[in-house]
């Protein structure tokens, strides 16, 4: 955690059941200092589907119950005007799908101004092309922030991603406790 901490761009790699998602969530909380703060989101978190995104929404909530953090589950389902409107009123982690993403950008849904970090939690499935896609276009659009990778594996898909926006990123592996 010191690493992600730090403010370095950081590919984490630990075994299933690690604690991976629990690092993203109290690194965010960390970095946002538990504080509602302004209307555009300072954290953005990519997950596969909306069942994780549901999932990660309520493990935040969790964490951040007791603060002014105010946390934004956002998936394909939901109607993207619904969507917009709600973000517009001020969130300050949005945590979503690469395709979401792509399309609340594409729409003017969504304000990265403020974006200090961007995580990617079970990263492995970005491997697939149409999500590699959107979250490479995506991040065409950030110009100034963190991002933390979280998966099992360092696939080399996921390596590339260096070469797009993960500049000088720091490698920290956890070995499974044989």
């Amino acid at each position: 955690m010191p690493i992600i901490k730090s403010g370095a761009n950081v590919f984490c790699t630990a075994p299933k059941d690690s604690g991976k998602t629990t690092a993203l969530i109290l690194t965010t909380l960390h970095k946002l200092k538990c504080e509602a703060v302004g209307d555009a989101p300072r954290a953005l978190v990519i997950v596969e589907n909306k069942s994780k995104v549901l999932e990660l929404y309520d493990a935040f909530f969790n964490y951040a119950k007791y603060s002014s953090l105010r946390v934004y589950a956002s998936y394909e389902e939901l109607h993207i005007d619904v969507q917009k409107s709600e973000i517009y009123m001020g969130i300050d982690v949005l945590i979503t799908t690469p395709k979401m993403i792509h399309k609340l950008f594409l729409n003017n849904g969504v304000s990265i101004s403020e974006l200090k970090i961007c995580s990617i939690d079970d990263a492995d499935f970005l491997i697939q092309q149409s999500a590699y896609t959107a979250m490479t276009a995506t991040t065409e659009s950030i110009k100034k922030c963190q991002y933390v990778v979280y998966s099992e594996n360092l696939h080399p898909k996921l390596k590339r991603l260096e070469e797009y926006f993960m500049e000088r990123a720091r490698y920290v592996k956890i070995e499974e406790n044989v």
